[in-house]
């Protein structure tokens, strides 16, 4: 006797209804997102109802500020701490 009765008669979608992804014939899940018939397929959904915008939809968005430092920040703190170190010694 199988573990889940529904499992021996049930044919995955020919496309996932999680993801989109194509799914090839007698998969048990989903090889993009792992979805299975306990997961997420059932035998009414066969069609992808997901919203697939593509990247172009997103160029209106502005890019966001960039946090990194300056070029020339690290050379300025390596110097200053150099010369810290060494007037530390000429100073002691």
């Amino acid at each position: 006797m199988s573990r889940h009765p529904m499992s021996a008669a049930f044919q995955a979608p020919s496309e996932c209804p999680v993801c989109g992804e194509d799914v090839p014939r007698g998969a048990r899940a989903c090889p993009g997102c792992g979805a299975d018939e306990r997961s997420g397929w059932n035998e009414e959904a066969t069609r992808y109802d997901g919203l697939d915008l593509p990247d172009s939809a997103f160029d209106d968005e502005p890019a966001a500020p960039s946090r990194r430092a300056p070029a020339w920040l690290w050379p300025v703190v390596g110097l200053v701490t150099l010369a810290a170190v060494i007037a530390a010694f000429l100073f002691r």
